[in-house]
């Protein structure tokens, strides 16, 4: 996840040697910094310097929603779980207005209102030049009344119609995916799923509330699956913790994206074989004779010991950010290497 067109802490160099594959970058960011400039620069493969190598883009339509009302975990602080609203209460912040046209909101950077519509999304992609695109869809919140939710979804599904015209006009051999939502409603995500399906996306995503843990995601994507395509790519967006991805390949899903790895490394969180390792632990002042993973081959891993990272990360060094977050962006890619392996030995 390249919010920015960068991932944080870690050059993108650092991250393609240890396997990167697909980089993800967020339109809405990239639209207020500017997509002219981008597009003068020959586009985003150029930008970040990182020719020949798979890029994503999202629509800004997920940044601007969360923005405004948060994920689950702030939902659950803020309004209590059994709380149930409509988009556009209060309690949301910054102001966003949505309309049939599109979505007006104020960036966060100077306050300057920007009006989004299904096809200036479309149009800033294309300056952006990502090889797969995705069309602008609303984020309602986790709790959200089931009207609300319902004509949410479909607002989504005419968005994603005018979206793919939109990329169709001038498809610049960039992919499009088509996003199914509808929540935790399982009528609805059905009723997203079909008319997905109906459409010529080049791939799927899944999108939306996915649950407030694992387990009520699981449950929708057991379910929801069986109704997608197996000749289209299936993506699901802003997941991939381990756990997680171990228990969705099965059902399924060919990609991920997530800041979960390096956002943890700059925690100070390590991913490990055998489990995730703490380097503000004490007991790790002594283990000079220990990498961080035996198993890993890493250049952290190769270079570095336990001792030394916990030392880093006691002394505040910013370096540690670096090292915590390369080895885990290569713990993660190992484990998608090792889940095709599975795969293609029919083992999964």
């Amino acid at each position: 996840m390249g919010t920015n067109a960068s991932l944080k802490a870690v050059t993108l160099g650092q991250a393609d040697g240890v396997g990167m594959q697909l980089m993800f970058c967020n339109t809405l960011h990239l639209l207020i910094l500017g997509p002219d400039r981008v597009a003068a620069a020959g586009g985003l493969h150029s930008f970040l310097g990182r020719p020949g190598r798979p890029l994503i883009t999202d629509s800004g339509g997920f940044q601007i929603f969360s923005l405004q009302h948060g994920g689950v975990a702030q939902e659950l602080k803020r309004a209590g779980a059994k709380t149930a609203r409509a988009p556009g209460s209060q309690e949301q912040a910054p102001p966003v207005l949505v309309q049939e046209d599109g979505v007006t909101f104020k960036s966060y950077r100077d306050g300057t209102r920007i009006h989004l519509t299904p096809e200036s999304s479309v149009q800033t992609q294309k300056l952006l030049g990502a090889d797969i695109i995705l069309p602008l869809d609303e984020l309602p919140p986790y709790h959200v009344t089931p009207a609300s939710l319902t004509a949410s979804t479909r607002r989504s599904h005419r968005w994603m119609a005018r979206s793919l015209d939109a990329h169709l006009a001038a498809p610049q051999k960039q992919a499009m995916y088509g996003i199914v939502h509808g929540g935790l409603d399982a009528a609805l995500r059905h009723e997203s799923a079909s008319f997905i399906e109906s459409l010529p996306f080049d791939g799927n995503a899944i999108g939306g509330a996915l649950g407030r843990d694992r387990a009520e995601m699981l449950t929708m994507l057991t379910e929801l699956l069986p109704q997608l395509s197996a000749h289209r790519p299936r993506h699901l967006l802003g997941i991939g913790d381990e756990a997680s991805v171990r228990a969705c390949v099965p059902l399924g899903l060919d990609t991920f994206d997530s800041a979960w790895p390096t956002r943890a490394g700059r925690h100070g969180d390590l991913f490990t074989s055998t489990g995730t390792i703490k380097l503000r632990t004490a007991a790790l002042a002594s283990a000079h004779d220990r990498a961080p993973d035996e198993g890993c081959d890493c250049p952290v891993c190769r270079a570095h010991s336990l001792a030394y990272l916990h030392h880093l990360y006691r002394a505040r060094e910013p370096v540690l950010a670096t090292l915590a977050a390369l080895h885990n962006l290569a713990h993660t890619l190992r484990l998608m290497t090792n889940l095709r392996t599975a795969i293609q030995e029919d083992r999964v």
